[in-house]
């Protein structure tokens, strides 16, 4: 049983023109009545202070699993207050998110109000999932990242 519910996250809402965005999302999760298709319009599309460390991946061709071209991966991201994790999409990479320290808001395809999450919550990425975080608190957030990293990706720090 997934203890995780799915992630319905937000993004993509105008930050002009007369509109004035929907209040953040509470405890990590779209609410019920907020889960909707959104296209992200204003979606981040480059990073900006963020540190990517990986710390460590296992090669799973050589495991018993014997996933070709896809390392278990295990990330340290620290966004700085106003830092960007861009858009980016979750086709074939699942991941699992944990909030170490800090705040920060996921804007997503699939919830038309922010998320924000938590030190101590757990977030999860899956297929259909297109998304980006801003860190909007006043302090560094904390992130640790596991995904099925796809091994034939040009860069090692892809979000």
């Amino acid at each position: 049983m997934n203890e995780f519910p799915a992630r319905k996250t937000s993004a993509g809402f105008a930050a002009g023109g007369g509109m004035r965005p929907a209040p953040p999302a509470n405890a990590g999760g779209c609410p019920a009545d907020k889960v909707a298709d959104n296209p992200l319009k204003d979606a981040a599309t480059m990073p900006a202070g963020v540190t990517d460390t990986v710390l460590t991946s296992i090669d799973l061709s050589e495991e018993a699993v014997k996933l070709n071209d896809r390392l278990f991966r295990l990330r340290r991201l620290e966004v700085q207050p106003g830092g960007v994790v861009p858009m980016h999409a979750h086709g074939d990479r699942p991941a699992l998110i944990y909030i170490i320290s800090g705040t920060v808001t996921e804007y997503s395809s699939r919830c038309s109000v922010p998320i924000v999450h938590k030190a101590g919550e757990a977030a999860m990425e899956s297929i259909g999932l297109t998304h980006w975080w801003k860190n909007t608190g006043k302090e560094a957030a904390v992130l640790i990242s596991a995904d099925l990293f796809h091994t034939e990706a040009k860069d090692e720090h892809v979000m």
